[in-house]
């Protein structure tokens, strides 16, 4: 475990691999942590990548430096967090990887700093920058069953459900996502330790609102938004891995993203895997993120 002043954050990070080895950000999702991606980052430290694993803001030993700071969980937040991690550590140019909030923060500095970005490896969702102005645009009925807790954050008893149950309600959610992995109460318990961070609830809650647009953007962040409302293309190499058994965002049978990424470009369907790809398929995910450096 190691820290580091970056941007708004005191990140709590792992690192693995020689230090000079060609490096790797691998970023997990919510509700999840760092031990969603030890396991691929141990197949590439091996293989002599350097892999940096951070704690996202409001999760486990990562803290903000200010107090005053907003406590959002909005799409730029989370890569602005990226794009202050790689400079707090020098590194001008990583394969970026990860699902969920991580694969977000991973596409929103592939589009808006590719200089940065030496390859993406999305996972869950492709192209997984949200389009805030058509969020209040309905989807199919199957889909809205399946974000029921979104909905249910929306309200401030669902916040209060949050805090009161944290650990139910995310093992729920893992089991809802991931149907078909047989994860142990070892493995849940060692990464829910991370959601007694005292911001999680507020950068949660702050997500799922903020994406319906009821509640601003932290106002240091509004420019970053103003740029991802535009829907930019990816231009760097990118590879899409999606669980074939997903519970909550199903992979389409039609490459809906495909015309979003102006690089080279390969999606695949992980078969036997739902939602949190790193975790439950180790050594696609360090295939992926080898086959980009």
């Amino acid at each position: 475990m190691k820290r580091v002043q970056a941007g708004v954050l005191d990140v709590a990070y792992l690192e693995l691999g020689p230090p000079d080895g060609p490096p790797a950000v691998l970023l997990h999702g919510f509700p999840y942590d760092v031990h969603a991606c030890t396991a691929a980052a141990r197949l590439l430290a091996e293989a002599g990548v350097r892999c940096l694993v951070p704690y996202l803001r409001g999760y486990g030993p990562t803290r903000f430096r200010d107090g005053a700071t907003p406590r959002s969980g909005e799409q730029a937040a989370l890569g602005a967090d990226l794009l202050a991690f790689l400079d707090a550590l020098a590194i001008e140019r990583a394969v970026l990887a990860g699902y969920d909030w991580g694969g977000r923060a991973a596409c929103v500095v592939s589009a808006l700093w590719p200089d940065r970005s030496a390859g993406l490896v999305s996972c869950g969702v492709g192209y997984n920058i949200q389009n805030l102005p058509a969020a209040g645009r309905p989807a199919a009925p199957e889909a809205e069953q399946r974000l029921w807790y979104q909905y249910y954050l929306h309200s401030e008893r669902g916040r209060a459900g949050l805090a009161e149950n944290r650990d139910a309600f995310c093992h729920l959610l893992w089991r809802l996502w991931s149907p078909s992995w047989g994860f142990g109460a070892a493995t849940f318990a060692e990464t829910a330790r991370s959601f007694d961070n005292p911001d999680f609830v507020d950068v949660v809650v702050h997500s799922y609102r903020h994406r319906f647009g009821l509640v601003p953007s932290d106002p240091a962040l509004v420019d970053i938004e103003a740029r991802l409302a535009g829907q930019p293309v990816i231009p760097v190499p990118a590879i899409v891995l999606l669980g074939a058994d997903d519970g909550v965002t199903p992979p389409p049978a039609t490459d809906t993203d495909a015309r979003r990424f102006g690089g080279p470009y390969r999606r695949e369907i992980v078969a036997g895997v739902g939602h949190n790809v790193p975790q439950e398929a180790p050594a696609a995910f360090a295939g992926a993120v080898r086959a980009l450096l």
